[in-house]
């Protein structure tokens, strides 16, 4: 009698751990669908949870909505969330990571408003083109992603203390770029406002990249294996890749099929699943992405291993900063203005929060891209249902920090789970 072996968490080579959906290739390769079913029950009952809790979740948010309004997955609501959910979404691309890292930036919502100001008063005030206010708001988020990192590099103050200084700063820069008028709106017919709000992909395009989309990942797959295969390495099942094209054929003509009834796919929707899609195969498939997740996994071991460890801390930084200043802009041409509210509010605690209920772990190494796109859609599924429902905020911050509060318990029982199987 055999039993089927866990492939190894880390990679042999130093570079850090291997990521799950590599672990399952192998063992599917190896011992077939049997095989890794059973090394994917293992997982889960050691801890390793992935993203299975907020899959669940959602799943279990949308019935219940639905059940209770039936309007909440009609086509106009759910339009409405995937255009409002992704300027909060893009920032939190950010926050994962430097969640990865184990560390913390507390100033992605200022810096998302000063971005937004910048662009507003360059194009507005000053008159420069739209596209220059923009690479400016992006420049100033990379400078301050700089500072963050060689600060935490240089005097190793923790990540709290530098980003909670830097939220005032930049609050206080925010209000002075804005000057006296307080609000600055940008003109409905600039190229950001209508990006942001009113352009949506024809129908047929949207079809053809819901069939494209899942055609490149099988031609990219097959080609991969065929390569391997003549290497003498070990190759994925063909019926394993086609039932996983397949899936994905019928999940995205669904989600295109609803939103088609109404306004469509937002092109900014597309700019963020795209994002999502690109960080997450530069953390799963580059060297510097599995030497964040080895970093976050044990620090000193990294460091030992060769990684240069201050490097990755001063690149994390600066992409954060980086995709706050994005979202920041975004936001501000989703809204048609910049405001000295702007970023202010809850901004900070959905992106942080939409990292860490998307399965991102906050004692680091473990977590993905994909973190901030379920997150934030658990996020905005719970206040765009509550709203349906004339909820009032408050009842939903109290609802939002419950399923916060959930997530951060779900993580710490399987993180104590997996150290006693011996998986951290």
């Amino acid at each position: 009698m055999t039993t089927s072996q866990t492939p190894p968490s880390t990679d042999p080579t130093g570079a850090g751990p291997v990521p799950s959906d590599l672990q399952d290739e192998r063992l599917i390769a190896s011992q077939g669908i049997g095989g890794w079913a059973s090394a994917t029950w293992d997982r889960v009952r050691s801890g390793d949870l992935g993203s299975l809790p907020v899959v669940v979740g959602l799943v279990l948010i949308w019935g219940v909505f639905y059940a209770l309004n039936p309007l909440f997955l009609s086509s106009r609501n759910l339009v409405n969330l995937t255009v409002q959910m992704v300027p909060i979404g893009v920032i939190a691309i950010g926050v994962v990571l430097v969640l990865l890292l184990g560390q913390i930036d507390l100033s992605v919502g200022s810096m998302s408003g000063l971005a937004g100001a910048v662009v507003a008063v360059l194009f507005v005030n000053q008159g420069l083109n739209i596209w220059v206010a923009i690479a400016a708001a992006l420049v100033v988020g990379v400078a301050t992603g700089l500072v963050y990192g060689m600060l935490f590099n240089r005097f190793g103050v923790p990540s709290f203390v530098i980003t909670l200084a830097g939220l005032l700063v930049l609050l206080g820069l925010q209000i002075r770029t804005l000057g006296t008028d307080g609000t600055i709106n940008l003109p409905f017919e600039s190229g950001l406002v209508q990006f942001a709000s009113q352009q949506f992909l024809p129908a047929a395009l949207a079809y053809v990249l819901a069939v494209a989309v899942p055609a490149v990942y099988l031609l990219t797959r097959l080609n991969t294996d065929r390569r391997r295969s003549a290497a003498g390495l070990s190759a994925q099942p063909l019926a394993t890749v086609a039932l996983r094209a397949g899936l994905l054929t019928v999940l995205l003509l669904a989600a295109t099929y609803v939103l088609n009834r109404d306004r469509g796919v937002s092109y900014m929707v597309v700019l963020f699943v795209v994002l999502v899609v690109v960080m997450d195969l530069v953390i799963r498939r580059t060297r510097w992405g599995r030497s964040v997740l080895a970093i976050g996994g044990n620090v000193e071991a990294a460091r030992r291993a060769g990684i240069n460890v201050k490097r990755v801390y001063l690149t994390v930084f600066t992409l954060c900063s980086t995709f706050a200043a994005l979202g920041g802009v975004l936001a501000a041409g989703r809204l048609a203005s910049a405001n000295q509210s702007s970023g202010g509010a809850d901004t900070n605690l959905n992106a942080i929060a939409a990292a860490v209920i998307g399965g991102t772990s906050l004692f680091g190494g473990r977590g993905s891209a994909y973190s901030a796109l379920l997150g934030i859609l658990v996020i905005f599924s719970i206040s765009n249902g509550l709203a349906l429902l004339s909820v009032s905020s408050d009842v939903r911050f109290v609802v939002t920090g419950a399923v916060l509060l959930l997530a951060v318990v779900i993580d710490s029982l399987s993180r104590r789970s997996r150290v006693a199987h011996g998986r951290a």
